[in-house]
């Protein structure tokens, strides 16, 4: 629309969805409430848990439920950059790390994936927040609430 000084003025409307959906004919809504639910399902599974990426293969012998097993490991995403290290057993002073493998004594992350490492492995495990630390993060590392972390795991050995 043109006003008297010439210049062009944009009129902008918004619809609810709600009204939106009520202009389509039923199959288009149909289509479109199919397209959100499966968005929402993709979107709530790709919100859990971790993605693992094989480095080095292990000799195929894997630990138990229960078992204590020794890693090496390095995390990544400091302050949510997932290429800043914020610990690792390399470092100086630092010494591989013992647990007990899914028992719960560490993040979701670490339990659920290193029972399926087996022993020599090293694999990048990709971690969502809440195989991770949550809501909660480790502001002692640096690990902020909410964070997507990474760790590079070597299984060195299980009893």
């Amino acid at each position: 629309h043109n006003d008297n000084n010439g210049d062009i003025k944009t009129m902008s409307t918004t619809h609810s969805k709600e009204h939106h959906a009520a202009q389509l004919n039923p199959t288009q809504h149909t289509n479109q409430l199919v397209n959100q639910t499966i968005h929402q399902a993709l979107s709530t599974r790709s919100t859990m848990g971790f993605t693992k990426t094989l480095i080095r293969a292990g000799n195929g012998a894997m630990p138990t439920r229960g078992q204590s097993v020794t890693v090496h490991c390095t995390g990544f995403g400091k302050n949510r950059d997932l290429n800043s290290k914020f610990w690792s057993t390399k470092d100086a002073g630092q010494q591989p790390f013992t647990f007990r493998v899914g028992m719960g004594e560490v993040i979701k992350g670490w339990d659920e994936s290193v029972i399926a490492m087996s022993l020599g492995e090293i694999a990048k495990i990709h971690c969502t927040p809440d195989y991770a630390y949550g809501a909660g993060g480790f502001p002692a590392w640096g690990i902020q609430p909410n964070s997507e972390l990474i760790f590079e795991i070597e299984v060195l050995g299980y009893k």
